[in-house]
């Protein structure tokens, strides 16, 4: 056993593919999409990952890794099947699972043998049992048996690292209720288990909610140290000593203790909002990521009005933003806060003049009702030039050793929004900066006679 077939060549389905094939396996991507697929075998990427094209390229080159749009031959040629497509948000913020189950009876139809079907991707606790019972009645039109089994496979890969994620990863989680099928899927992920990367062994309900509670966790965690950073404002504290501190604790640990503008991307919005809608659906609401969801979109709301309160009417003012991506290293605009404020702020009457070392081409389609009001630039200099403020939304390297003299002399005003906490408020306003950090209030110059009852009312 070592043919596997990935349907869906989204980011989750290519880098689990190429990385599969990297571990000497032989695997067939499958997507519908006909040009995605042309365009994978010429050895282009459609996504910007650091790393992945190199294995592509390789795996590609030594026949172990495949393209194509027949999932019939796939499904045919294949041992295990990894379906990998998108999970989209309803209106109400559950996951859409049409996709999946599109799949899931495709796999059915073509069906020749004993096949292990595997949810990689991010689904609702009961989607498991769905597809077992979407393939049975596949087979039963065709008035055929097969047997075969489900598991989930949850990924954990962060974008801009997800080659290192999957290669490397903290753990590996098998959901199952068949031995034999846990043993095909061990012998996948034998270069792992050889290397002593801890597998966690369990059925396919507990699978499943692992995925959605180890996002909802970490997005809590930055909505927690985002609200921290705003009472921080109110009294004159300042937020990366409290993280610094918070972080020391071996119970708690500095991750994710990082205060911005709000999380953005493909998952932690999309898995908190659709945990949210579990909890509700089978009676037990899960009441912290309910206020997780809201509170992180106040967040990009909050960032947009620290500008609008520092500078006054954004009339005919000009804005260079710095970082446009959710988060460095991906060109990934899917609920990136930058889509937010800069709206908020083209209401007040802003123009912008932007960079982002990747993320501009995707940035159009994202910001295409205000484009009108964007200059998009070729690099962080040209974005600042004849600016009313710099506002840093993404932490790019490259934005954290910026000639600082030099912004301020290309700078009209020396108004500095600082996003990501990147610099120091005390070593930006020596230099002359007007400075705007999240939750870097200046004690001696923020600390006035707040009541208890005022301070109570800012959390």
């Amino acid at each position: 056993m070592n043919s596997i077939a990935v349907v869906g060549t989204g980011y989750v389905g290519l880098v689990s593919g190429a990385c599969l094939s990297d571990f000497g396996l032989k695997v067939t991507c499958v997507d519908n999409d006909s040009k995605k697929i042309e365009k994978l075998n010429k050895g282009i990427i459609p996504i910007y990952e650091p790393g992945l094209d190199s294995i592509v390229e390789r795996n590609h080159y030594y026949k172990r890794l495949f393209f194509t749009t027949d999932i019939k031959k796939a499904v045919d040629e294949s041992d295990i099947i990894f379906i990998a497509v998108g999970t989209p948000s309803k209106e109400d913020g559950s996951a859409d699972l049409q996709y999946v189950e599109s799949v899931a009876r495709d796999i059915a139809r073509y069906m020749n043998d004993y096949k292990v079907i595997v949810n990689k991707s991010t689904v609702p606790v009961g989607t498991g049992q769905k597809v077992k019972q979407w393939v049975l009645e596949e087979l039963e039109k065709r008035g055929v048996q097969y047997e075969f089994d489900v598991v989930s496979n949850p990924e954990f890969l962060r974008e801009g690292s997800a080659v290192h994620d999957f290669t490397h990863p903290d753990r590996v989680v098998l959901g199952t209720e068949s031995k034999k099928a846990l043993e095909y899927m061990k012998h996948v992920y034998s270069v792992l288990y050889l290397n002593e990367t801890p597998f966690i062994e369990t059925n396919i309900e507990t699978a499943e909610l692992i995925k959605y509670s180890a996002n909802a966790f970490l997005a809590m965690k930055i909505t927690f140290i985002n609200e921290i950073a705003n009472l921080s404002e109110k009294v004159g504290a300042n937020v990366q000593d409290i993280a610094r501190a918070m972080g020391r604790d071996g119970r708690i640990s500095p991750k994710f203790l990082h205060p911005g503008p709000g999380f953005g991307g493909s998952c932690f919005p999309k898995d908190t909002r659709a945990l949210a809608e579990i909890g509700k659906e089978y009676g037990a609401p899960v009441t912290l990521i309910e206020q997780t969801v809201i509170a992180n979109e106040n967040q990009k709301l909050i960032a947009a009005k620290k500008v609008e309160d520092a500078m006054g009417d954004l009339s005919g003012k000009q804005l260079a933003i710095l970082g446009l991506a959710f988060k460095p290293n991906t060109d990934d605009m899917r609920e990136a806060p930058s889509i937010t404020i800069l709206n908020e702020l083209a209401k007040k009457g802003a123009r912008f003049k932007a960079y982002d070392p990747i993320a501009s081409n995707e940035a159009k389609k994202w910001l295409a009702d205000i484009n009108d009001k964007i200059t998009y630039c070729e690099n962080e200099y040209e974005a600042i030039e004849e600016c009313d403020a710099l506002i840093i939304i993404t932490e790019w390297n490259q934005f954290r050793k910026l000639d600082l003299a030099r912004v301020k002399t290309l700078l009209k005003q020396p108004y500095f929004f600082d996003m990501r906490n990147i610099y120091r408020h005390e070593s930006m306003e020596s230099l002359g900066f007007m400075y705007y950090g999240m939750g870097q209030g200046s004690y001696k110059e923020n600390h006035v006679n707040l009541t208890i009852g005022e301070v109570a009312a800012t959390i």
